[in-house]
Order: C-alpha cells, then sequence, then structure tokens
C-alpha cells in the first residue's frame, strides 16, 4: 500500500489537518484542492438511491405490510402524519391531543423527527403516510451515504471510487439498515458528516460564518433525532482528544478555530434551540427517566464477527441470541471486516488520523457491550467502560448497543483510506488487486437484504372509509378495542396515522408520565381499570366475571376518554375481548368490517 502520503495537503472530516512532512513545496500547496461535481458522483447517488429504494420493495404498493417491527414503523408514521397535520392546520409541532386524548402527547420529548416530517409533508398529503415513511427510509439511508461520499472526496482521499465505497458502508451499513426499518431518528444521519466537517475545518478563517452554519446543522439534527447528536457529540470529543494528543502540533494551530467555531455554534443552537428544549424537559406531557431498562439493552462481544440477518450471509437465529432484539443489530461486521480494519490500521498506523480512529472506534464498540461484557452468551463478570456512564445525567439513558453504530463511520473511513492507497496514486498491480480483493471479500458477505415485512391488520372500511363520522361529533373520540396501553402495537396510532389523524383516540403508543402526579416515564397512557380489563381478556383469552362495578367503571372511564363509539376490527362473536364489552357495555353491532358499540347514550 505504500508509505504515508507526504506530497499532498491532508483536509479532515473528522479531525484537524494532518500536518505535511517537510517539503520544499510554498505553503499554498497545504490549502484544500477544488472539488468538482463530476458525472461519476451523479452516478453514485443514483446507485445509492437504488440501493435504498430496493431494501423498500416489500412495502411499495402494499397496504397491508408493514417492516418487522410493526409498532415502531406506526410510530413513525403517525409522526409524520402529524407533522403535515401541523403545517397544513398551523398547530402546535411540538403537542398533539389526536393521541392520548384528552390529555395529548409531548412529541418533543418522543421522537417526533420533524425534520423529516416537515419536508416529506407533499408527500404525506398526495401519497399517505405509510408512502412518506417509505421515502424517509429511502431519503435516511442514501442520504447518509451520500454525505459520506462527499465529505470522503473532498476531505479525505484523492480517489473518488474509494470515497464511494466508504459511503456505501456508511449509509447501508447492518447497523443502519437494521435500525431504518424501525427507527427513523437513528437512521437520519446525513447531517453528521455535515456537523463534522463543519467543526474539523482543515482553516482557520471564516470562524463565525462556519459557526453559525454549525448552529443551523446542530438545531436541525435536534429535530432529526437527538440520541444521535449525543454519539456525534462524544465521538467528536473523543476523537478530538485522540488526536490531539498524537499530533499536538496541529491540535495547537487548528484549537482556537474549532473552538470558535463551536462557541459561535452554541450560541445560535442555544438561541434556536431554547423553547423546544424547554416544552421536553418542563413542558405539558414531560417525563423523566425511561420507561426501560436501557442498561440491558447490551451487545455481545461475538456479535462484531457475527453476520446480521439483514444480510446475504445472515440468519434469523444467532443474531437474535447476540443482540437485544432486530433493530439493534449495530455491530454484526462479519469475521472479515474487522481483522481487514485491523491490517489497515498496523499499515497505517504513522498517521494521526488512523490511530485516533482506532482509539475512537475501540472505546465506543467496548461501551457497547453494556455494564459487564458478555461473549457468545456467556457472563464474563469482566466490567465494561459503559459503567462509567450509568450515573452521568443523559448518558445513563443511551441504549448501549447503539453505541456501535459510531463504528461504522470508523470503518468506513479506514476502508476508504486503505482503497484511496492504493487507487489514489501509481501502485504495483499486485498490491492494488490484493487491498481491493480483500474489501471486496470483508463487504460482500454484508451486502443488505430487503428488510422483512410481516402482515397488518387492515383498517375496517368503517374506519378509512370515513364510517365513523356519523358517530363521533367534534370534541369527541374513536376507542379503538382493545384500547392499547403500553409498548404494544396500536391500533388506534395505526388507524390515525391512515387516515392523517382525522380522529382523536384515548391511548397509543408513546412515552410518558406515569401520571398527572408521577413524572416517571412510561409506555402508553396511564392505565385505567377499563383497559386493564380488557388487557387481560386479550392476553388470557377468557372472559372475566364482569360486575356491577366494573359496569360503572366503564362508563366512568369511557367519560374520560369522551368516547363517542368503541370500534373493534376482525371480530367473531366468541372473541373474549368482543364478549367483554358486550358484558359491560351491551352488544355492539357488524358495520362496514367493524364491530361497533355507540355509547353516547351512555356516556351523554
Amino acid at each position: 500500500m505504500g508509505r504515508p502520503d507526504t506530497d499532498r495537503p491532508v483536509g479532515l472530516t473528522t479531525a484537524p489537518a494532518e500536518p505535511a512532512a517537510p517539503t520544499a513545496e510554498p505553503p499554498r500547496q497545504r490549502a484544500p484542492r477544488r472539488w468538482r461535481l463530476r458525472r461519476f458522483d451523479l452516478l453514485v447517488v443514483a446507485g445509492y438511491l437504488a440501493l435504498a429504494a430496493l431494501l423498500t420493495v416489500g412495502q411499495w404498493r402494499r397496504p397491508e405490510r408493514l417492516f418487522h417491527q410493526a409498532g415502531d414503523q406506526i410510530l413513525f408514521e403517525w409522526m409524520l402524519a402529524r407533522a403535515a397535520r401541523a403545517v397544513t392546520g398551523a398547530e402546535n409541532p411540538l403537542y398533539s391531543t389526536a393521541l392520548n386524548a384528552p390529555d395529548g402527547v409531548n412529541l418533543m420529548a418522543n421522537t417526533s423527527v420533524l425534520g423529516l416530517g416537515v419536508p416529506l409533508t407533499p408527500v404525506t398529503l398526495l401519497f399517505g403516510s405509510q408512502a412518506a415513511f417509505l421515502v424517509a427510509v429511502v431519503c435516511c439511508l442514501a442520504g447518509t451515504a451520500t454525505a459520506w461520499y462527499a465529505l470522503l472526496a473532498r476531505r479525505l482521499v484523492r480517489s473518488r471510487g474509494a470515497a464511494a465505497v466508504g459511503g456505501l458502508f456508511c449509509g447501508f451499513a447492518p447497523g443502519m439498515v437494521s435500525q431504518a426499518g424501525a427507527h427513523l431518528h437513528m437512521a437520519a444521519q446525513f447531517l453528521v458528516p455535515v456537523i463534522l466537517g463543519l467543526v474539523f475545518r482543515p482553516d482557520t478563517d471564516r470562524v463565525r460564518r462556519h459557526g453559525v452554519l454549525l448552529g443551523l446543522a446542530v438545531a436541525y439534527q435536534v429535530f432529526l433525532g437527538e440520541e444521535v447528536l449525543v454519539f456525534l457529540a462524544l465521538a467528536a470529543g473523543v476523537f478530538a482528544a485522540a488526536y490531539a494528543l498524537v499530533d499536538r502540533a496541529s491540535a495547537r494551530r487548528l484549537a482556537p478555530a474549532v473552538l470558535g467555531r463551536l462557541g459561535v455554534g452554541a450560541l445560535v443552537a442555544g438561541v434556536l434551540l431554547a423553547y423546544p428544549l424547554w416544552f421536553q424537559f418542563a413542558g405539558p406531557g414531560h417525563y423523566r427517566g425511561m420507561p426501560f431498562f436501557a442498561q440491558g439493552f447490551r451487545l455481545d462481544a461475538a456479535s462484531f464477527t457475527t453476520a446480521a440477518r439483514q444480510t446475504v450471509t445472515g440468519n434469523a437465529r444467532l443474531p437474535g441470541l447476540l443482540s437485544p432484539n432486530p433493530t439493534e443489530e449495530n455491530s454484526f461486521f462479519g469475521p472479515a471486516l474487522p481483522l481487514l480494519a485491523v491490517l489497515v490500521v498496523v499499515r497505517l498506523w504513522r498517521r494521526p488520523l488512523v490511530r485516533a480512529l482506532a482509539g475512537c472506534g475501540l472505546l465506543f464498540a467496548l461501551l457497547s457491550l453494556g455494564p459487564t461484557i458478555r461473549v457468545n452468551r456467556h457472563e464474563t463478570g469482566l466490567p465494561g467502560p459503559y459503567r462509567l456512564l450509568t450515573e452521568v445525567p443523559l448518558l445513563d439513558l443511551v441504549v448501549p448497543a447503539r453505541f456501535a453504530l459510531v463504528c461504522v463511520p470508523v470503518l468506513a473511513v479506514l476502508l476508504a483510506l486503505a482503497l484511496d492507497r492504493v487507487h489514489g496514486r501509481p501502485v504495483r498491480r499486485a498490491p492494488r488487486l490484493l487491498w481491493t480483493g480483500a474489501v471486496v471479500a470483508a463487504l460482500l458477505p454484508l451486502a443488505p437484504t430487503p428488510i422483512r415485512t410481516v402482515p397488518a391488520v387492515p383498517l375496517p372500511a368503517f374506519v378509512a372509509d370515513g364510517g365513523w363520522r356519523a358517530y363521533v361529533p367534534p370534541g369527541r373520540t374513536l376507542v379503538p378495542v382493545p384500547p392499547v396501553t403500553g409498548a404494544a402495537a396500536s391500533p388506534g396510532t395505526f388507524w390515525s396515522a391512515r387516515t392523517g389523524l382525522a380522529f382523536d383516540a384515548p391511548g397509543g403508543f408513546f412515552i410518558g408520565p406515569r401520571s398527572a402526579d408521577d413524572p416517571t416515564a412510561h409506555w402508553g397512557a396511564p392505565d385505567r381499570p377499563t383497559s386493564l380489563l380488557l388487557r387481560r381478556a386479550a392476553e388470557t383469552g377468557q372472559v372475566p366475571l364482569v360486575t356491577d362495578a366494573d359496569r360503572r367503571q366503564a362508563v366512568e372511564d369511557l367519560r374520560h376518554w369522551r368516547t363517542a363509539v368503541l370500534v373493534q376490527a376482525a371480530s367473531a362473536p366468541d372473541d373474549p375481548v368482543r364478549a367483554t364489552v358486550d358484558a359491560l357495555l351491551g352488544p355492539g353491532r357488524d358495520v362496514d368490517g367493524a364491530h361497533i358499540w355507540d355509547v353516547r347514550p351512555l356516556v351523554g
């Protein structure tokens, strides 16, 4: 692969610029080279878009299908539909009573992805929430790959082919694909290279201008996904510290400009985000903590050398044993890629950039293993570095498994540097073929497959065609049966999203406070007695004994929800939930593919 470059300037995307070796060339040679758009660039972006579209092929024009983590897709479809409603209706984008009626949901404290929902409003209005979700997935994957490609090609490597491979891995690594099918807020990483490029510019001029742009980018990222921004800030800090240790001269030279840009950016972002962040942490519906044990969501160390299930060599069994769930397969790089990365680090160890990348990637890989390290399903009892973060505010709420996502761009940059070494300058044919073949052999087994889908219970015609409108006057709600609370897939959320939030409903899939007096985080709305009774019938398959006290409580709960009609889809006369509602309220009737109970006479 040859010796480290000493004959050209190097601008960094994620760190201060490396110093060139002593040379007789004038200082102007150290300025970043001019970058121009070429036909190859358009082909690369088109390829990214085509691959992203291919991965979502299981749902296009198939409203009866959802990605395998159906509840998460339903939530994000609803968020996209809510963003469109906020735009067209000039409503508060940070809060809504369309779910959890009558109390509402603090959307800023949930993953509202307004940064996607607002610009996708035309798609949502014209084609519906499912189309908007799929377009968002395509934009997140292809957009992340494109942004990294542009930054790699402009700052780090001469070979655009090498940059294309790096961008491809950044956008379509196993962890990105597993997140994209469920968590838009984690897949939307196209601003990450933009922010890094603004922070770690190789020049020291126009500090205020770049600081303002940095503040705008950070503010926008908050409305895409705050968790990604937390990982970005941590990774950038660790990388900068590591780089400063190995190249102190460059760090001293660039530190004033970097700190200046950070200061201006913090001021701009602080002004823009002051009210949204206050609303998130102190506004109506805010909560404290998380409704799940975040530290339990960790990775097995063996997962780093295993293939993810959404790859051509993966299977459905082993990844499920090494990761918390199918959406958190963030570390599945296969057996060849980690080995290749080690070889690249050894070969390019003289470059401060490579040493800093290696240290950053290793630390975040260890953090993803959680408080104690597990290897191939065996508890070693060894403490992991994540244990140091368990008492740090905000960081104690981060899912440990997602720290491994930081390893994706680290590996991508190393791959790009390796390929650029043999393709960006004259190199003998044998080394070029050797390293190119090694990269191909490491990446081909990780080629993603279309995201798996599962069937969805279709909307009853009574809901889809608007038959409910004759029963639900303004100010009243439609209650799906059973009224789902907790983290289960919510038909109310699904129906609301697919109808463009045409009606208000209680419950839903979101995070909120346990009660009006207890801000402890809780999945969904606070449980009411009737919800618990119907949930027990659904879970046990048996009709509980219904008393007069239960009937009085049901009427009280319906009045709390401001209910006009209860609706159950795809029910049969022997369904235990249906029989329980009949025992509480009297018999319902079948209307347009649904079984309904008109409770307006009861509720008043």
